[in-house]
């Protein structure tokens, strides 16, 4: 099999032959077999060597691209650090208490990093951070400019057809229907906080049959964009469009899938498998956690993978903090992405959340709005072979 950059394919025709003249070449060579000296026997001694060679070879690509334990079985085990991002100070009369909802590229040897912040009296702004390496000072800090009123949620990528840059966010137009929309700005430059063109609507009016919708985001196959979101009432649903109409002629919502699950769903495609993983955030009773599910295609089904509070994706009961514990909820997160673009992909292999935290004690009896999160990273711990 040969890699293609995006999974493997079968060698034939072209390939199969120079692996045939590879292992004739070689074993002539050292006299092993040749139809000029052996005769028939000698090319049969020689296919069989060649089909010997092929299997070998097809058996341990295969092996190679079986997925890692914790995809198979559901048991995952994450290292939590301490808090790499907290609240910005305040700014005059506005306060913020939060930083959340965090999205994240590596580009040009820095993390960009967009995050909704929570204050008072302005309620939801979205917020660009750079900085060279998680835990060290970061080297700016602006508040985007794009709309003066409500919006957060966001999601970056590059749409490499468009050359530009995505952020993909949520908004709100009460003539709509639901009036909280999704929304896109574009950038040639992600480094140019000012840059980021006006917000327009991925819809031109609400979808008839959604009633409800929050967190949107978007990922892409080599045919279509896909178009996905939460309607807080365990459901998971998925529009599409063509990569040439992206971002606009989206289709009608459906559900793709039922289950106790609540906001923030982001799905992302295994480097190096024919696999997609969605994760969703769910709750049990005032805390959060991630649950996962895989499929083998953007529009195909979904299957639980790790879909309980006793066996999350990320959650209270499968992590290790690396100094003092100082949160209970895992929140609102983006797994870091070893690419940049539409394809959204992750490296099973080093697996990274980067998610919104805080404690049980922080939270209790403030408003949702006023809870102080917190960003943290969370690695996957492999199981030792």
């Amino acid at each position: 099999m040969l890699g293609n950059g995006r999974g493997c394919l079968p060698l034939i025709g072209d390939e199969l032959e120079g692996l045939r003249h590879f292992g004739s070449v070689s074993c002539e060579k050292n006299g092993l077999f040749s139809s000029h000296n052996h005769g028939p026997m000698g090319l049969l001694w020689g296919k069989n060597f060649m089909v010997a060679i092929w299997i070998l070879w097809l058996a341990a690509t295969t092996a190679a691209a079986e997925l890692l334990l914790p995809f198979v079985t559901g048991e995952f085990r994450w290292e939590v650090s301490d808090p790499v991002v907290s609240a910005r100070p305040e700014e005059g009369e506005q306060i913020f208490f939060s930083v959340k909802d965090p999205t994240a590229v590596w580009f040009g040897e820095r993390w960009h990093l967009f995050c909704t912040v929570r204050g008072r009296p302005r309620t939801h702004q979205i917020e660009y951070i750079r900085l060279h390496q998680w835990g060290q000072p970061l080297e700016t800090r602006p508040l985007l400019a794009i709309i003066d009123g409500y919006y957060c949620a966001p999601q970056v990528f590059y749409y490499r057809p468009h050359r530009k840059w995505y952020l993909i966010y949520q908004t709100s137009d009460p003539s709509r229907k639901p009036t909280l929309q999704p929304a896109f700005s574009t950038n040639e430059r992600l480094h140019e906080p000012g840059g980021w063109s006006p917000p327009e609507f991925l819809y031109p009016s609400g979808p008839p049959n959604v009633q409800r919708w929050i967190d949107f985001w978007v990922i892409c196959d080599d045919r279509r964009a896909h178009l996905f979101f939460t309607s807080l009432d365990g459901r998971l649903w998925r529009a599409e469009t063509s990569r040439q109409d992206f971002p606009r002629n989206w289709s009608e919502p459906r559900v793709v899938l039922e289950a106790d699950i609540f906001e923030a769903a982001h799905i992302y495609r295994l480097r190096g498998y024919e696999k997609y993983l969605a994760i969703v955030e769910a709750q049990r009773g005032p805390r959060r956690y991630y649950k996962a599910y895989l499929a083998d295609i953007l529009d195909g089904t979904w299957q639980p993978l790790a879909d309980r509070w006793e066996k999350p994706f990320l959650g209270l009961e499968n992590v290790r903090f690396r100094d003092k514990p100082w949160c209970e909820s895992f929140s609102h997160g983006e797994l870091l992405r070893v690419g940049f673009d539409e394809y959204l992909e992750v490296d099973p292999h080093n697996l990274v959340m980067l998610f919104q935290g805080v404690s049980d004690r922080q939270m209790g009896g403030k408003a949702y709005g006023e809870i102080p999160w917190k960003l943290g990273l969370a690695t996957l711990v492999l199981p030792k072979p």
